[in-house]
């Protein structure tokens, strides 16, 4: 095993780049999270899960949960075909779609919400026909979904571009002289290739969704109880002055990151094992 080169620099650059990278991990990661749990659970364990389970945030969580499970399949459909298409063909056009997948990142949020209200409003010609047949996009669930799905579906493509243009297709195209063909060759030579980017950009996708603002705020028309999601009725709460409250639900998106960390971390480690060609 060939030794890692040693350092040009001193000894004590190495520990100022630690010291300043704990501190700035503590100020503003650790001390601000604990903070969270501190200001949640100062009126005690009963109104901590009383901010849990009061209606309104019941139906904050349930819609976004319900947001999150509508959107990350439907990028990850969106990403593993965008993607084929990219990787494994040429075509007119090619740069300006590889360009567009980077639309969400360029444009702010609220930008993209606002788009969608002066498209799909109740006063625009296309909400008002929908509104006709007793269909609501916008201040409704569906454009929370919209706007979500907007906002986070580059995460998917952008994590398996690069694998699939890495791995190449010699496999596929070894496959296809052995005679497999469609769905065939997507399950078994393609899509095990791609699982852990696949799972990867997934997870990436979800914690997106789940913590998205500003579109949502947009679209949304903050009913409460209706189309509030977590993150939006954190904001109403803390705008009322209920910081206790404000902050126990905010503990939820705590959890979840914390969650997503775990599976992020699980995913890389599988993925750099597949990638040495390792049995993850």
């Amino acid at each position: 095993m060939t030794p890692a080169p040693r350092s040009l620099d001193p000894p004590w650059v190495k520990l100022v780049l630690i010291a300043l990278t704990v501190v700035f991990f503590v100020v503003f990661i650790f001390l601000p999270l604990a903070l969270v749990f501190v200001q949640a659970l100062s009126k005690g364990w009963d109104a901590y899960v009383a901010a849990w389970t009061e209606p309104a945030a019941v139906s904050a969580i349930q819609l976004t949960l319900l947001t999150t499970a509508v959107v990350v399949p439907l990028n990850s459909v969106f990403g593993v075909a965008a993607a084929w298409l990219i990787t494994k063909y040429t075509f007119r056009g090619k740069t300006v779609l590889v360009s567009l997948l980077d639309l969400p990142f360029a444009v702010s949020p609220v930008i993209a919400g606002l788009i969608f209200v002066l498209v799909l409003g109740n006063r625009t010609p296309v909400g008002a026909w929908l509104d006709s047949l007793g269909i609501q996009v916008i201040f409704a669930p569906p454009g929370i979904v919209l706007a979500t799905l907007f906002v986070t579906f580059p995460f998917v493509v952008r994590e398996l571009i690069p694998l699939m243009q890495s791995q190449g297709r010699e496999e596929e195209e070894a496959a296809l002289t052995l005679g497999a063909r469609g769905w065939q060759l997507f399950f078994r030579v393609t899509l095990p290739n791609i699982k852990w980017g696949l799972l990867y950009g997934m997870v990436l996708c979800n914690a997106r969704a789940i913590g998205e603002f500003g579109a949502v705020s947009v679209v949304s028309g903050h009913i409460r109880g209706e189309t509030n999601t977590i993150p939006l009725h954190v904001e109403i709460l803390y705008s009322e002055y209920n910081f206790t409250a404000s902050f126990a639900v905010a503990s939820i998106l705590v959890f979840i990151a914390l969650a997503t960390l775990v599976v992020k971390a699980w995913l890389e480690h599988r993925f750099e094992k597949s990638e040495k060609g390792e049995t993850p």
